[in-house]
């Protein structure tokens, strides 16, 4: 469907863009489009990855990039704040920055008020409405912009966002914006306690299973007795703490000597390297690959081929933690079974010993059991895998999230979609 020529746009303000850990943000926005709303990406960062996902280069939308770092484009910024200082709102604008640096005194508050005031500039006339996703920093830039051009906004929350940022600065975010979503019951708790019980709703991102190829009609019966064959192990996901992969790599360390297994991981992330020499100290080094990043076609094909999929999220010392992460969905859409953490989003949508193996998160001694167990009993990981790919089709396709969104952006954008005339 081709975006109305009358309609309002929405800017869709992201942190960075493209990126290839956030398959569901490109979703979304590749499915409103594609129902006919116009739209345009505002990003904070240029990319850092080369590979793009299919969905990237299917979205028609204009990205336009916010400087970086302020010194890097300075007379643009200058240009920014000069046009600002004219604005109606240029006093309440300063008025809510003061207020936020007197209590998170830093240079990143400034930058963000630098990026609004060349938002604030730059952005057409009939982009009339802000959509955010994060609560955090992208927000900050949001809620700055749409002050000083009196403009509306929405957010999307999801997990970093919401387990990191102040309760003060939450709560001040989600009373000037029009309404919110966020992707897992576990963070819509935490946002509802703060504003009023119908601020924020629960949206599941959920799985555009259009995007994948049928799950896979039978696999190879792998148990881990045959050293040529052995049992194949991934994950993916950023190598980040929130992620617990340092659990996983002494999980598979205590893997019996008698169980033959491969593990593979797809993912960059600031502890890489830290893995990679974990992996060396404990032995494992011939039966350990760190693939990168890849694209998602190259995680489909991945996952089609693996036997066990295993994510064992846990909380950061910096109260970081995953939502329900995405590549769960997808490991589920080729009923692959599953062995995760029973923490965060993921007991949403995988149950202990329905859709998969649920072990405490930190615990690498019983994720370890977790996985020697699955690896030996094929049948197991069939049953368990069918039901996750049933339960994904049931309860968490996309459809039903993104009809949500419409209708919202649509209502708040006097947007409405015209019904056919009846005759």
């Amino acid at each position: 469907m081709l975006p109305s020529k009358t309609a309002r746009r929405i800017a869709i303000v992201v942190k960075g863009y493209p990126r290839l850990s956030e398959t569901f943000i490109a979703q979304e926005i590749l499915a409103l489009e594609q129902r006919g709303l116009a739209l345009e990406i505002w990003s904070l960062r240029h990319p850092t990855e080369w590979a793009v996902h299919p969905m990237h280069k299917a979205i028609k939308a204009r990205v336009a990039y916010l400087p970086e770092y302020l010194y890097e484009e300075p007379l643009r910024v200058l240009r920014g704040v000069f046009w600002s200082l004219g604005q109606k709102g240029f006093g309440p604008t300063i008025r809510a920055f003061w207020r936020d640096l007197k209590r998170d005194f830093t240079a990143n508050r400034v930058r963000r008020l630098g990026q609004a005031f060349v938002m604030a500039r730059e952005m057409p006339e009939d982009l009339r409405h802000l959509h955010v996703h994060y609560l955090h920093t992208p927000a900050s830039v949001v809620r700055y912009a749409a002050l000083l051009t009196g403009r509306s906004w929405t957010f999307s929350a999801h997990a970093k966002d919401i387990w990191t940022t102040p309760d003060w600065e939450k709560r001040e975010k989600m009373a000037e914006a029009l309404w919110g979503v966020t992707c897992t019951a576990h963070g819509a708790g935490n946002l509802q306690s703060l504003s009023l019980p119908d601020k924020v709703s629960l949206v599941y991102h959920g799985l555009d299973l259009s995007r994948f190829p049928a799950a896979p009609e039978s696999r190879i019966a792998r148990d881990g007795s045959n050293p040529l064959d052995p049992v194949r192990i991934v994950s993916v996901g950023r190598a980040v703490a929130k992620k617990g992969f340092g659990d996983l790599i002494q999980a598979l360390a205590a893997l019996p000597q008698d169980l033959h297994w491969r593990f593979a991981h797809v993912g960059g992330g600031e502890l890489l390297n830290s893995l990679k020499k974990q992996v060396q100290e404990a032995g494992i080094a011939d039966r350990v690959a760190f693939l990168g990043s890849k694209a998602q076609p190259d995680i489909v094909a991945l996952l089609r081929e693996a036997d066990i999929f295993v994510l064992p999220s846990k909380e950061a010392k910096s109260g970081d933690r995953d939502g329900l992460p995405n590549v769960i969905m997808e490991a589920a859409s080729q009923g692959l079974a599953i062995v995760a953490t029973d923490f965060a989003g993921i007991p949403e949508f995988i149950r202990n010993d329905v859709e998969g193996e649920l072990v405490p998160p930190g615990d690498w001694e019983a994720l370890s059991n977790a996985l020697n167990l699955l690896a030996r009993d094929p049948a197991r990981r069939d049953a368990l895998g069918a039901a996750a790919f049933a339960r994904l089709r049931r309860d968490f396709s996309m459809e039903g999230g993104i009809d949500i969104l419409e209708n919202r952006l649509r209502a708040v954008t006097d947007n409405a979609r015209k019904e056919p005339e009846r005759v």
